[in-house]
Protein backbone atom coordinates (compact mmCIF):
# COMPACT_ATOMS: atom_id res chain seq x y z
CA UNK A 1 0.00 0.00 0.00
CA UNK A 2 0.82 3.62 -0.43
CA UNK A 3 -0.76 6.80 0.88
CA UNK A 4 -1.86 10.14 -0.55
CA UNK A 5 -2.20 13.13 1.78
CA UNK A 6 -1.98 11.37 5.13
CA UNK A 7 -2.68 14.06 7.73
CA UNK A 8 -4.66 14.01 10.97
CA UNK A 9 -7.51 11.73 9.90
CA UNK A 10 -5.18 9.84 7.60
CA UNK A 11 -2.83 9.03 10.49
CA UNK A 12 -5.77 7.42 12.28
CA UNK A 13 -6.53 5.29 9.22
CA UNK A 14 -2.86 4.45 8.79
CA UNK A 15 -2.55 3.19 12.37
CA UNK A 16 -5.76 1.21 11.83
CA UNK A 17 -4.29 -0.51 8.77
CA UNK A 18 -0.67 -1.05 9.85
CA UNK A 19 -1.35 -4.00 12.20
CA UNK A 20 -2.95 -6.04 9.39
CA UNK A 21 -0.49 -8.87 8.76
CA UNK A 22 -1.06 -8.99 4.99
CA UNK A 23 -0.53 -5.24 4.44
CA UNK A 24 2.80 -3.48 3.92
CA UNK A 25 2.97 0.32 3.60
CA UNK A 26 5.86 1.28 1.35
CA UNK A 27 5.45 4.92 0.25
CA UNK A 28 3.44 8.11 0.61
CA UNK A 29 2.92 11.34 -1.29
CA UNK A 30 2.04 14.74 0.16
CA UNK A 31 2.70 18.33 -0.98
CA UNK A 32 3.67 19.26 2.59
CA UNK A 33 7.13 18.19 3.74
CA UNK A 34 6.20 18.15 7.43
CA UNK A 35 3.28 15.80 6.74
CA UNK A 36 5.43 13.49 4.63
CA UNK A 37 8.07 13.20 7.30
CA UNK A 38 5.51 12.61 10.06
CA UNK A 39 4.06 9.68 8.13
CA UNK A 40 7.50 8.22 7.50
CA UNK A 41 8.25 8.32 11.22
CA UNK A 42 5.03 6.41 12.02
CA UNK A 43 5.64 3.72 9.40
CA UNK A 44 9.39 3.30 9.97
CA UNK A 45 8.80 3.01 13.72
CA UNK A 46 6.15 0.35 13.15
CA UNK A 47 8.32 -1.77 10.84
CA UNK A 48 11.62 -1.08 12.58
CA UNK A 49 13.43 0.09 9.43
CA UNK A 50 13.85 3.19 7.22
CA UNK A 51 12.53 1.78 3.94
CA UNK A 52 9.46 4.00 3.61
CA UNK A 53 9.82 6.30 0.58
CA UNK A 54 8.40 9.81 0.21
CA UNK A 55 7.10 11.76 -2.79
CA UNK A 56 5.78 15.27 -3.27
CA UNK A 57 4.29 14.95 -6.78
CA UNK A 58 1.20 12.76 -7.19
CA UNK A 59 1.80 12.09 -10.88
CA UNK A 60 5.40 11.03 -10.32
CA UNK A 61 4.34 8.85 -7.40
CA UNK A 62 1.65 7.01 -9.37
CA UNK A 63 3.84 6.61 -12.45
CA UNK A 64 6.90 5.33 -10.59
CA UNK A 65 5.30 2.95 -8.09
CA UNK A 66 3.80 0.23 -10.26
CA UNK A 67 4.47 -2.17 -7.37
CA UNK A 68 1.78 -0.59 -5.18
CA UNK A 69 -1.55 -2.43 -5.23
CA UNK A 70 -3.73 -0.05 -3.26
CA UNK A 71 -3.77 3.52 -1.93
CA UNK A 72 -5.09 5.17 1.20
CA UNK A 73 -6.47 8.57 0.06
CA UNK A 74 -6.88 10.93 3.01
CA UNK A 75 -6.33 14.33 1.47
CA UNK A 76 -8.69 17.23 2.11
CA UNK A 77 -12.14 16.94 0.57
CA UNK A 78 -11.20 18.85 -2.61
CA UNK A 79 -8.78 16.07 -3.66
CA UNK A 80 -10.68 12.90 -2.72
CA UNK A 81 -12.39 12.18 -6.04
CA UNK A 82 -9.53 13.33 -8.29
CA UNK A 83 -6.90 11.40 -6.32
CA UNK A 84 -9.07 8.28 -6.37
CA UNK A 85 -9.63 8.56 -10.12
CA UNK A 86 -5.95 9.11 -10.90
CA UNK A 87 -5.03 6.17 -8.67
CA UNK A 88 -7.57 3.84 -10.27
CA UNK A 89 -6.40 4.85 -13.74
CA UNK A 90 -2.91 3.89 -12.60
CA UNK A 91 -4.16 0.42 -11.64
CA UNK A 92 -4.53 0.98 -7.89
CA UNK A 93 -7.41 -0.01 -5.64
CA UNK A 94 -8.53 2.81 -3.35
CA UNK A 95 -9.66 3.39 0.21
CA UNK A 96 -10.81 7.03 0.25
CA UNK A 97 -11.83 9.12 3.20
CA UNK A 98 -15.15 10.89 3.10
CA UNK A 99 -16.79 13.04 1.87
CA UNK A 100 -15.47 11.33 -1.25
CA UNK A 101 -16.59 13.79 -3.93
CA UNK A 102 -17.22 17.52 -4.13
CA UNK A 103 -20.01 17.34 -6.72
CA UNK A 104 -22.51 14.97 -8.28
CA UNK A 105 -20.38 14.93 -11.45
CA UNK A 106 -17.28 13.88 -9.49
CA UNK A 107 -19.21 11.02 -7.92
CA UNK A 108 -20.33 9.85 -11.34
CA UNK A 109 -16.72 9.93 -12.51
CA UNK A 110 -15.54 7.80 -9.56
CA UNK A 111 -18.22 5.19 -10.35
CA UNK A 112 -17.33 5.16 -14.04
CA UNK A 113 -13.58 4.94 -13.41
CA UNK A 114 -13.89 2.06 -10.95
CA UNK A 115 -16.06 0.19 -13.43
CA UNK A 116 -13.88 0.88 -16.46
CA UNK A 117 -10.61 -0.05 -14.77
CA UNK A 118 -12.10 -2.84 -12.63
CA UNK A 119 -10.81 -1.35 -9.43
CA UNK A 120 -11.86 -2.02 -5.84
CA UNK A 121 -12.95 1.10 -3.96
CA UNK A 122 -14.10 1.71 -0.40
CA UNK A 123 -15.30 5.05 0.93
CA UNK A 124 -14.50 5.67 4.58
CA UNK A 125 -18.03 5.43 5.98
CA UNK A 126 -16.79 2.97 8.58
CA UNK A 127 -20.04 2.80 10.54
CA UNK A 128 -21.35 0.50 7.82
CA UNK A 129 -18.95 -2.04 9.36
CA UNK A 130 -19.82 -1.52 13.02
CA UNK A 131 -22.13 -3.70 15.10
CA UNK A 132 -24.55 -1.11 16.50
CA UNK A 133 -25.25 0.49 13.13
CA UNK A 134 -25.41 -2.89 11.41
CA UNK A 135 -28.03 -4.01 13.96
CA UNK A 136 -30.18 -0.95 13.20
CA UNK A 137 -29.92 -1.57 9.46
CA UNK A 138 -30.82 -5.23 9.89
CA UNK A 139 -33.83 -4.41 12.10
CA UNK A 140 -35.12 -2.29 9.25
CA UNK A 141 -34.27 -4.81 6.53
CA UNK A 142 -35.78 -7.76 8.43
CA UNK A 143 -39.07 -5.94 8.95
CA UNK A 144 -38.73 -5.86 12.75
CA UNK A 145 -39.85 -2.21 12.82
CA UNK A 146 -42.97 -2.80 10.74
CA UNK A 147 -43.47 -0.40 7.86
CA UNK A 148 -40.71 2.16 8.12
CA UNK A 149 -41.91 5.67 7.31
CA UNK A 150 -39.15 7.95 8.65
CA UNK A 151 -35.37 7.82 9.05
CA UNK A 152 -33.36 10.58 10.67
CA UNK A 153 -29.77 11.42 9.75
CA UNK A 154 -27.33 13.50 11.78
CA UNK A 155 -25.67 16.51 10.16
CA UNK A 156 -22.79 18.37 11.81
CA UNK A 157 -23.89 20.81 14.54
CA UNK A 158 -21.41 23.47 13.42
CA UNK A 159 -20.85 25.62 10.32
CA UNK A 160 -23.60 26.25 7.79
CA UNK A 161 -24.91 24.97 4.49
CA UNK A 162 -24.18 28.35 2.90
CA UNK A 163 -20.39 28.41 2.77
CA UNK A 164 -17.96 31.30 2.42
CA UNK A 165 -17.05 32.43 -1.09
CA UNK A 166 -14.20 34.73 -0.06
CA UNK A 167 -10.69 33.63 0.86
CA UNK A 168 -8.09 34.22 3.54
CA UNK A 169 -5.53 37.01 3.28
CA UNK A 170 -2.31 36.23 1.45
CA UNK A 171 0.80 35.24 3.39
CA UNK A 172 4.35 34.91 2.03
CA UNK A 173 4.60 31.76 -0.08
CA UNK A 174 6.82 29.08 1.49
CA UNK A 175 9.45 27.29 -0.61
CA UNK A 176 7.96 24.66 -2.89
CA UNK A 177 10.07 22.03 -1.13
CA UNK A 178 8.20 22.82 2.09
CA UNK A 179 4.68 23.26 0.66
CA UNK A 180 3.79 22.80 -3.00
CA UNK A 181 0.85 25.21 -2.91
CA UNK A 182 -0.28 24.56 -6.47
CA UNK A 183 -0.50 20.83 -5.75
CA UNK A 184 -2.17 21.45 -2.37
CA UNK A 185 -4.95 23.41 -4.07
CA UNK A 186 -5.29 20.80 -6.80
CA UNK A 187 -8.51 21.21 -8.81
CA UNK A 188 -9.75 24.20 -6.77
CA UNK A 189 -9.56 27.80 -8.03
CA UNK A 190 -6.27 29.53 -7.40
CA UNK A 191 -6.27 31.21 -4.00
CA UNK A 192 -3.50 33.10 -2.17
CA UNK A 193 -1.42 30.99 0.18
CA UNK A 194 -2.41 31.12 3.83
CA UNK A 195 -0.97 28.68 6.35
CA UNK A 196 -4.34 28.36 8.09
CA UNK A 197 -5.64 26.36 5.12
CA UNK A 198 -2.93 23.75 5.53
CA UNK A 199 -3.84 23.31 9.20
CA UNK A 200 -7.47 22.43 8.48
CA UNK A 201 -8.75 26.00 8.16
CA UNK A 202 -10.30 25.23 4.76
CA UNK A 203 -13.55 24.00 6.30
CA UNK A 204 -16.51 26.29 5.74
CA UNK A 205 -15.19 27.60 2.40
CA UNK A 206 -17.09 26.71 -0.78
CA UNK A 207 -13.82 26.06 -2.64
CA UNK A 208 -12.83 23.23 -0.30
CA UNK A 209 -15.77 21.90 1.68
CA UNK A 210 -19.19 20.18 1.39
CA UNK A 211 -20.74 22.12 4.29
CA UNK A 212 -22.17 20.93 7.59
CA UNK A 213 -24.44 18.66 5.57
CA UNK A 214 -21.55 16.85 3.91
CA UNK A 215 -19.38 16.75 7.04
CA UNK A 216 -21.53 14.14 8.78
CA UNK A 217 -24.14 13.47 6.11
CA UNK A 218 -21.46 11.64 4.12
CA UNK A 219 -21.64 9.06 6.92
CA UNK A 220 -25.26 9.12 7.99
CA UNK A 221 -26.90 9.36 4.58
CA UNK A 222 -24.95 6.30 3.48
CA UNK A 223 -26.00 4.47 6.65
CA UNK A 224 -29.67 5.33 6.15
CA UNK A 225 -29.73 4.58 2.44
CA UNK A 226 -28.06 1.19 2.87
CA UNK A 227 -30.43 0.40 5.73
CA UNK A 228 -33.58 1.21 3.79
CA UNK A 229 -32.41 -0.60 0.66
CA UNK A 230 -31.83 2.65 -1.26
CA UNK A 231 -28.06 2.37 -1.74
CA UNK A 232 -28.40 2.70 -5.52
CA UNK A 233 -30.71 5.72 -5.61
CA UNK A 234 -31.30 9.12 -4.02
CA UNK A 235 -34.32 11.07 -2.76
CA UNK A 236 -36.73 12.46 -5.34
CA UNK A 237 -37.79 15.50 -3.28
CA UNK A 238 -35.94 18.02 -1.08
CA UNK A 239 -37.93 20.48 1.06
CA UNK A 240 -36.20 23.79 1.77
CA UNK A 241 -36.03 24.90 5.41
CA UNK A 242 -35.45 28.51 6.43
CA UNK A 243 -32.34 28.16 8.57
CA UNK A 244 -28.61 28.25 7.94
CA UNK A 245 -27.86 24.54 8.25
CA UNK A 246 -30.58 22.44 6.65
CA UNK A 247 -31.69 21.22 10.07
CA UNK A 248 -35.14 19.68 9.68
CA UNK A 249 -35.01 19.34 5.89
CA UNK A 250 -37.31 16.56 4.72
CA UNK A 251 -36.12 14.49 1.79
CA UNK A 252 -38.42 11.87 0.31
CA UNK A 253 -37.49 8.70 -1.56
CA UNK A 254 -39.61 7.24 -4.36
CA UNK A 255 -40.81 4.48 -1.99
CA UNK A 256 -42.34 7.13 0.27
CA UNK A 257 -39.82 6.92 3.13
CA UNK A 258 -38.77 10.32 4.40
CA UNK A 259 -35.22 11.01 5.53
CA UNK A 260 -34.99 14.05 7.78
CA UNK A 261 -31.76 15.97 8.35
CA UNK A 262 -31.23 16.57 12.07
CA UNK A 263 -28.66 18.57 14.03
CA UNK A 264 -30.39 17.24 17.16
CA UNK A 265 -28.91 19.87 19.45
CA UNK A 266 -31.26 18.82 22.29
CA UNK A 267 -30.27 15.12 21.93
CA UNK A 268 -33.84 14.09 21.23
CA UNK A 269 -32.95 11.27 18.85
CA UNK A 270 -29.41 10.20 19.89
CA UNK A 271 -26.67 11.14 22.35
CA UNK A 272 -23.50 10.98 20.24
CA UNK A 273 -22.09 11.98 16.86
CA UNK A 274 -23.19 10.66 13.45
CA UNK A 275 -26.49 9.33 14.80
CA UNK A 276 -29.24 7.63 12.83
CA UNK A 277 -32.77 6.69 13.83
CA UNK A 278 -35.28 4.48 12.00
CA UNK A 279 -38.99 4.77 12.81
CA UNK A 280 -41.66 2.27 11.80
CA UNK A 281 -45.18 1.22 12.68
CA UNK A 282 -43.84 -1.39 15.14
CA UNK A 283 -41.12 0.63 16.84
CA UNK A 284 -37.84 2.48 16.38
CA UNK A 285 -34.09 1.99 16.77
CA UNK A 286 -31.23 4.47 16.89
CA UNK A 287 -27.46 4.47 17.28
CA UNK A 288 -24.62 6.96 17.42
CA UNK A 289 -20.93 6.90 18.23
CA UNK A 290 -19.77 5.63 21.62
CA UNK A 291 -22.94 3.63 22.29
CA UNK A 292 -22.52 0.34 24.12
CA UNK A 293 -25.69 -0.82 22.35
CA UNK A 294 -28.40 0.81 20.23
CA UNK A 295 -31.38 2.62 21.72
CA UNK A 296 -34.69 0.84 21.03
CA UNK A 297 -38.37 1.47 21.58
CA UNK A 298 -38.72 -1.86 23.39
CA UNK A 299 -35.97 -3.61 25.43
CA UNK A 300 -36.95 -6.97 23.93
CA UNK A 301 -35.61 -5.80 20.57
CA UNK A 302 -32.10 -6.27 21.95
CA UNK A 303 -32.65 -9.87 23.03
CA UNK A 304 -31.06 -11.22 19.85
CA UNK A 305 -28.66 -8.35 19.16
CA UNK A 306 -25.63 -10.64 18.86
CA UNK A 307 -27.49 -13.13 16.68
CA UNK A 308 -28.65 -10.44 14.25
CA UNK A 309 -25.13 -9.06 13.82
CA UNK A 310 -23.69 -12.59 13.56
CA UNK A 311 -26.31 -13.59 10.97
CA UNK A 312 -25.49 -10.47 8.95
CA UNK A 313 -21.81 -11.39 8.97
CA UNK A 314 -22.61 -14.97 8.01
CA UNK A 315 -24.85 -14.25 5.04
CA UNK A 316 -22.85 -11.28 3.74
CA UNK A 317 -19.37 -12.53 4.66
CA UNK A 318 -18.57 -9.00 5.85
CA UNK A 319 -16.24 -8.41 8.82
CA UNK A 320 -17.00 -5.84 11.49
CA UNK A 321 -13.94 -3.89 10.34
CA UNK A 322 -14.16 -1.44 7.46
CA UNK A 323 -10.49 -1.67 6.51
CA UNK A 324 -10.55 -5.47 6.73
CA UNK A 325 -13.52 -5.51 4.36
CA UNK A 326 -11.46 -3.43 1.93
CA UNK A 327 -8.42 -5.70 2.12
CA UNK A 328 -10.55 -8.83 1.74
CA UNK A 329 -12.18 -7.33 -1.35
CA UNK A 330 -8.82 -6.33 -2.83
CA UNK A 331 -7.93 -10.02 -2.70
CA UNK A 332 -11.29 -11.46 -3.83
CA UNK A 333 -12.24 -8.63 -6.28
CA UNK A 334 -15.67 -8.52 -4.67
CA UNK A 335 -17.40 -5.15 -4.25
CA UNK A 336 -16.89 -3.51 -0.85
CA UNK A 337 -19.68 -2.66 1.57
CA UNK A 338 -19.15 1.06 0.82
CA UNK A 339 -18.51 0.70 -2.89
CA UNK A 340 -18.51 3.52 -5.47
CA UNK A 341 -22.28 3.38 -6.02
CA UNK A 342 -23.01 3.60 -2.28
CA UNK A 343 -20.65 6.58 -2.07
CA UNK A 344 -22.00 8.36 -5.13
CA UNK A 345 -25.70 7.93 -4.37
CA UNK A 346 -25.39 9.04 -0.73
CA UNK A 347 -23.14 11.95 -1.73
CA UNK A 348 -25.67 12.90 -4.41
CA UNK A 349 -28.11 13.31 -1.53
CA UNK A 350 -25.58 15.54 0.25
CA UNK A 351 -25.05 17.71 -2.81
CA UNK A 352 -28.74 17.94 -3.69
CA UNK A 353 -29.56 18.99 -0.10
CA UNK A 354 -26.84 21.65 -0.30
CA UNK A 355 -28.17 22.92 -3.63
CA UNK A 356 -31.66 23.09 -2.14
CA UNK A 357 -30.31 25.27 0.68
CA UNK A 358 -28.28 27.47 -1.67
CA UNK A 359 -31.20 28.13 -4.01
CA UNK A 360 -33.66 28.46 -1.12
CA UNK A 361 -36.43 26.47 -2.77
CA UNK A 362 -37.86 22.97 -2.93
CA UNK A 363 -36.31 20.69 -5.53
CA UNK A 364 -37.34 17.54 -7.36
CA UNK A 365 -34.69 15.09 -8.53
CA UNK A 366 -34.75 12.24 -11.04
CA UNK A 367 -32.34 9.60 -9.65
CA UNK A 368 -32.40 7.65 -12.93
CA UNK A 369 -31.38 10.58 -15.13
CA UNK A 370 -29.42 12.07 -12.19
CA UNK A 371 -30.78 15.53 -12.83
CA UNK A 372 -33.11 18.03 -11.21
CA UNK A 373 -36.50 18.28 -12.82
CA UNK A 374 -37.26 21.49 -14.72
CA UNK A 375 -34.54 23.45 -12.94
CA UNK A 376 -31.60 24.53 -15.10
CA UNK A 377 -30.04 26.57 -12.30
CA UNK A 378 -29.94 23.58 -9.96
CA UNK A 379 -28.56 21.35 -12.71
CA UNK A 380 -25.66 23.72 -13.32
CA UNK A 381 -24.61 23.19 -9.71
CA UNK A 382 -24.13 19.44 -10.23
CA UNK A 383 -20.53 20.16 -11.26
CA UNK A 384 -17.74 22.68 -10.71
CA UNK A 385 -14.94 23.84 -12.95
CA UNK A 386 -11.61 22.13 -12.22
CA UNK A 387 -8.32 23.99 -12.54
CA UNK A 388 -5.86 22.76 -15.15
CA UNK A 389 -3.86 20.51 -14.93
CA UNK A 390 -5.79 19.03 -11.96
CA UNK A 391 -8.75 17.81 -13.97
CA UNK A 392 -10.57 14.52 -14.41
Amino acid sequence: MGGLGIGNRGSHDLRWMLPEADVQFVAACDPQKARREAVKKIVDTHYGNTDFKLYSDTREFLAERADINALLVTTGDRWHALASILAMRAGKDVYSEKPSCMTIAEGQAVVETAKRYRRIYQTGTQRLSEGNFTFCNEMLRLGRLGKVHTVRAHIAPWDAAEMRHDWLAAEPMPPKSEVDWDAWLGPCPWRPYNSQYTRGGWRGFYDFHTSCIGEWGAHTFAQCQVGMGAANTSPVEYKYVKNESGDGMVTRFANGIEMILERDMDKRYWRGSCGVRYEGTEGWVSAADSYSQPDVSSPTMLDDFRKIVYDYQTHTQRPMSHVRDFFDCVKSRRQTVANPVVMHRSMTTVHAANICMWLKRDLKFDPVKEEFMNDAEANRLRSRAMRDPWII
